[in-house]
């Protein structure tokens, strides 16, 4: 059975959607990315699929076909000084809103990955809907996910190349040991996340 078999190509037909989400909420370093995109209805690849269960090959594949096949699409990057202000729920929400901001055309609804989410400039509670597993869910939140999750990673092996040292372009700023004990090691640098404490950061108590 192909990937992206089971995804639901809109919730209402007729109506301009864009689906929202969100790549690295998790990370110790590195911006939270947010994406939207308007994918035309009969918008059909084997390959889409929730970005978390595909491969980097296949997401890479995939984002040039969604950046050109799109009805519209947007990826902002909040920085980690706005993640520490707002906090990453936060953070994560604000991206995806200055995203559906950039869309020209202008969506009439909006499907969103997760549970969280509020009216802002031009969308009310009744414009938008918030989807668990959303991006296993509709195509065009899939799309979100691929989208914020390939340019993310291209930013943090980019970073990596400024800060060898703590192997973003493997870890891609998650607490893995190799970039917790790189922290210990080296201290933090300006693109990690002040607000975001693992508790192998904490100092011991003994």
């Amino acid at each position: 059975m192909p990937h992206g078999h089971n995804l639901l190509p809109f919730m209402e037909a007729g109506r301009l959607e864009a689906g929202c989400d969100e790549a690295g909420r998790g990370p110790l370093a590195g911006p939270v990315y947010a994406a939207a995109v308007i994918l035309p209805e009969d918008f059909h690849h084997p390959l889409l699929d929730d970005s978390k269960q595909m491969s980097e090959k296949d997401r890479d594949l995939l984002r040039p076909i969604i950046e050109k096949e799109a009805v519209a699409w947007a990826v902002e990057a909040v920085s980690p000084e706005e993640i520490d202000q707002l906090n990453i729920l936060w953070a994560s929400v604000t991206g995806m809103q200055r995203a559906v901001l950039r869309l020209n055309p202008k969506p009439d609804f909006l499907l969103v990955d997760g549970n969280k989410f509020r009216p802002f400039e031009g969308y009310g509670f009744s414009s938008y809907k918030t989807v668990i597993h959303g991006d296993a869910t509709y195509a065009s939140i899939a799309a979100a996910s691929v989208l914020a999750k390939t340019w993310r990673d291209e930013k943090m092996r980019e970073l990596a190349r400024e800060y060898p040292q703590f192997g973003w372009e493997r870890n891609f700023g998650y607490p893995t040991k190799e970039h917790i004990a790189a922290i210990k090691e080296h201290g933090m640098t300006p693109y990690h996340r002040r607000s975001f404490h693992p508790k192998e950061l904490e100092p011991s108590l003994f």
